[in-house]
């Protein structure tokens, strides 16, 4: 059965959240594989709003296996407080429909200290982190000194690994002005949380690999978008975790050969979250207009998203770094009512046309959009779920952001709303 990875092929925001829900009807298993809580993904399910941003979008679904992979970084007490939020909804949520895998990292209270301290020092420039704790305890991954699920589940292993966690953390804390860690208190406060978590915590790996040859559909959950990949992404200005598809088998535990189809999530315009470049962003009443009409602030942060119009460039490249089968274009209804639309198809840099972002960051700020426009319509597009719903031109507008791309509209999202989507290629067809 085909399984299918789901990324953001821009800075995120892409409406992947309704992709997933849409696709999760036809999976057994969504599966998260990077990120933490600073993602965020909005679902509306028969006019019910439901706000997420560490849980898989399945989990509002029933008769479905949620999963949270090693490639997660978790915040014990955050899950706590969303799975309580939801099952104030009415959903429900159990060992039986979600599974955290039992080498994940922990996000720590001093995570987000250290990350809300480093945000502060005028000193140095902001990468316009959420302040969550993130990045650090992506560093402490790889640095060897998580405190991961596993973990909590024995005394003593977990006072070993605190321990070598605050010779690192303390030393930092110094030489930032903050006071030690209370290694006690946080030891108490991780053994408080644990029944919380230990309940969910099972071998992923395993069970995602004897599901996939019992013939189960996997759907992969990404966060953010690719253009914040730790290495592919506007680096500094960027997540901590890699973002692209070929992270969706590592951050499982499941070979590349997995991975049948890759969907990349694209907003018919383009929009940024914080700090870094963004060559088509527009300061003026059209990139006023496009955040108004498309409601452009951050799930998690309530952030005013920078808009700009669609950067081709940029979303070829992310589809070559993701190897994109076909894409999913969202939010075509918020360029309703343009008399002219434009897509950035390149850039001028010191007067040499290019056509990808360059990866040194002084060559990026110089790089300057290079426009093609098209005509604009009047008529709306909002909740059409067929070609024909759609006007001439909103048509030749796909059609010409298939041939920029490189890469062909599998799914065309005109609403919020699920139903309104869509369907010219399955992503689960085997």
């Amino acid at each position: 059965m085909a399984n299918v990875v789901v990324v953001g092929a821009q800075w995120g925001d892409e409406g992947k959240g309704k992709i997933v829900d849409w696709l999760s009807e036809r999976a057994d298993i969504i599966a998260r594989f990077q990120g933490g809580h600073n993602a965020g993904h909005t679902l509306v399910i028969d006019g019910k709003v439901f706000k997420l941003s560490l849980l898989p979008s399945g989990i509002v679904r029933g008769g479905k296996l949620s999963v949270i992979g090693n490639g997660v970084v978790l915040d014990p007490w955050h899950l706590v407080e969303e799975i309580a939020k939801l099952r104030g909804q009415g959903v429900e949520i159990s060992p039986d429909n979600l599974m955290i895998a039992e080498n994940t990292p922990l996000i720590l209270p001093i995570h987000g200290e250290l990350d809300r301290a480093r945000e502060a020092q005028a000193s140095v420039a902001k990468i316009g982190t959420t302040g969550r704790g993130i990045g650090p305890a992506y560093e402490d991954k790889v640095g060897r000194r998580s405190v991961r699920v596993a973990d909590l589940a024995d005394a003593a292993t977990l006072e070993l690994r605190v321990d070598r966690a605050l010779v690192h953390h303390d030393a930092l804390r110094r030489g930032l002005g903050m006071e030690p860690v209370d290694r006690d208190g946080l030891i108490k406060a991780l053994r408080e949380i644990a029944p919380e978590v230990l309940q969910f915590a099972a071998p992923v790996w395993k069970v995602l690999n004897d599901q996939r040859k019992a013939g189960k559909r996997i759907l992969f959950e990404g966060a953010q978008g690719a253009l914040l990949d730790i290495d592919f992404g506007t680096y500094p200005f960027v997540t901590s975790s890699n973002v692209i598809a070929g992270q969706a088998a590592t951050g499982v535990g499941l070979g590349p050969g997995a991975i049948d189809f890759v969907l990349g999530i694209v907003k018919a315009y383009t929009t940024r979250v914080g700090e870094g470049p963004f060559p088509a962003e527009l300061n003026d009443e059209i990139g006023q207009r496009l955040g108004e009409r498309g409601h452009e602030f951050g799930t998690v942060t309530g952030r005013k998203r920078r808009c700009g119009w669609f950067d081709a460039a940029l979303v070829r490249q992310t589809c070559a770094t993701s190897g994109v089968n076909g894409i999913a274009l969202t939010k075509l209804d918020v360029l309703d009512g343009f008399d002219e639309l434009k897509i950035c198809v390149g850039y001028d840099l010191d007067g040499k046309r290019i056509d990808y972002l360059p990866t040194a960051a002084d060559h990026q700020a110089r790089c300057k959009p290079i426009y093609e426009s098209l005509p604009g319509w009047s008529e709306s597009t909002e909740g059409a779920r067929s070609w024909a719903d759609l006007p001439a031109n909103a048509i030749k507008y796909v059609r010409r952001v298939e041939e920029l791309i490189e890469c062909s509209v599998a799914l065309l999202s005109t609403s919020p709303e699920r139903e309104d989507t869509i369907l010219v290629t399955d992503p689960f067809a085997d």
